[in-house]
């Protein structure tokens, strides 16, 4: 395409090439997938569409920049990494403004995500210079011991959809920060915002073949290379279960080190003696941002039956305030779905969940799209039913009733998943043990928004492994290796 979709400040943002090895490229074969804006279905782009010889070019690039980069002070690479987060920031607008054409999330939206993005590169060039290793008392006189702490090498992070800017940085600020360089494979869907970030991070002076941005529309072939090639030492995933218990059993022939954030089934719990205003806050602000399209958002709400009426009615107060359309309108609150497979799959969890007795509390029908879909209240859902097994991604808000804190904790937990989950409660003795007894790997209380770059973001179960962010994360680029000296 010859003339920007949108009017960008900063028009050089919007590009359609590969970047590899500091270069922007077509690619071998100079093939091109587009890039659709989920609202109106109009093609925004034709992007570069890399083949498995532009994959090997940008591993062996990032292969050879490795000893350099890694070489370089933890203080040299913070500086870089803080001027890469100050160009994001001065460029918020426009990546904000690329983010909703290609994603389709409120512009609002778009532009929290991308300040959100940015501090994981703040947080982790403040990090890559408090890397410790350790001094061991040894057992014998004649010996040091020693552990310090190495970048694990090429990394490769696959990222998903609905957060195309800080599903990215929360991933490579950290193995940059530790000194590795990185492969980001960015979701078909959003390549776009993942290429802006790399022509800041080239300005903020990121060598070349430290970052690499492959966009292409054979995401299988791609893992299936990652997997296999031997100078790839780890894969950070975030999406299906399915698709990351793929990548471990390819990845088990080379022995991947992985980090897999993946699927969720996010629980609500709110207790008889909740603030239910305070509730509904929560639950308005968990389940229908990117309009259900996160991973931590709220898949069931479970709510004592002494307070179940008042919910529903609230709940159903403050999601007929919403307003539903183009994330570019002002007034937008939720936007489209990323796309008709997105649109299909909700369409057959509602139809499902209905056949098999749920009722529907609120339903305003004011879609006006294909790709919109207006916020929808069920009451009565089971755990038959395949939207309490399924995540939604979409905004869908599927009520159960429950009667005691051990019925909560067992309906909470009786799912593979363990990435997030939620409980309302006035009651501090109850908070420490709901808390423990939930399997997740993190637990929102008396809040209904949980993420931020100082803390340790990941789940347990089929919801994978690793985390990102906090003091933990750049652990996950990193190897330990012990030093013993003879000092005799």
């Amino acid at each position: 395409m010859n003339r920007l979709p949108i009017d960008l400040k900063n028009a050089d943002l919007f590009k359609q090439e590969a970047f590899i090895n500091g270069q922007w490229t077509k690619g071998t074969e100079k093939k091109t997938f587009p890039v659709y804006n989920p609202f109106n279905k109009m093609i925004i782009a034709e992007v570069s569409d890399l083949q498995v010889s532009d994959l090997d070019h940008a591993v062996q690039a990032a292969n050879i920049a490795f000893p350099t980069w890694a070489k370089l002070t933890s203080y040299e690479r913070s500086s870089i990494l803080t001027k890469w987060h100050n160009l994001i920031i001065e460029n918020e607008r426009d990546l904000a403004t690329i983010l909703t054409l290609e994603q389709g999330k409120p512009f609002q939206e778009a532009l929290g995500e991308i300040r959100y993005g940015a501090t994981f590169i703040d947080w982790f060039s403040a990090e890559a210079v408090r890397v410790y290793g350790d001094i061991i008392p040894s057992p014998d006189a004649n010996k040091r011991i020693s552990v310090i702490k190495q970048p694990i090498g090429v990394v490769v992070a696959i990222t998903p959809w609905n957060f195309p800017n800080a599903m990215i940085t929360r991933k490579i600020a950290p193995a940059l920060a530790a000194g590795c360089t990185v492969l980001v494979k960015p979701a078909e869907d959003t390549p776009l915002s993942a290429l802006a970030l790399a022509v800041l991070a080239k300005k903020a002076g990121i060598p070349k073949g430290v970052l690499n941005i492959l966009p292409t529309s054979k995401p299988v072939i791609a893992g299936d290379f990652f997997c296999a090639h031997k100078n790839i030492q780890k894969i950070s995933f975030t999406g299906s279960t399915k698709t990351g218990k793929y990548l471990m059993e390819k990845g088990a022939a080379t022995l991947k080190k992985l980090s897999l954030e993946l699927g969720g089934n996010a629980p609500f719990i709110v207790f008889d003696d909740a603030d239910v205003d305070a509730a509904v806050k929560g639950a308005i602000l968990s389940k229908y941002r990117n309009a259900g399209q996160t991973c931590v958002c709220t898949n069931r709400f479970l709510i004592h039956a002494n307070i179940l009426d008042a919910f529903n009615e609230k709940l159903a107060l403050e999601v007929n305030k919403m307003k539903v359309g183009d994330g570019f309108l002002d007034d937008t609150q939720i936007g489209p779905l990323i796309n008709e497979a997105a649109i299909k799959k909700v369409n057959f969890l509602l139809n499902d969940a209905i056949e098999k007795g749920a009722k529907i509390f609120y339903s305003k029908n004011t879609s006006v799209d294909i790709t919109v879909i207006s916020p929808i209240i069920l009451t009565q859902v089971t755990p038959d039913m395949a939207l309490s097994k399924e995540e939604i991604f979409g905004p869908i808000s599927a009520i159960t009733s429950f009667s005691t804190e051990e019925e909560a904790i067992y309906i909470a937990n009786n799912t593979e998943f363990g990435l997030a989950s939620y409980i309302y409660t006035k009651d501090n003795a109850r908070i420490h043990r709901v808390t423990e007894a939930l399997q997740y790997g993190m637990v929102g209380v008396n809040t209904g928004i949980i993420s931020y770059a100082a803390v340790p973001f990941g789940g347990i179960k089929e919801s994978g492994f690793g985390r990102e962010g906090s003091k933990y994360g750049i652990d996950e680029f990193q190897i330990l290796k012990y030093i013993c000296t003879d000092i005799s």
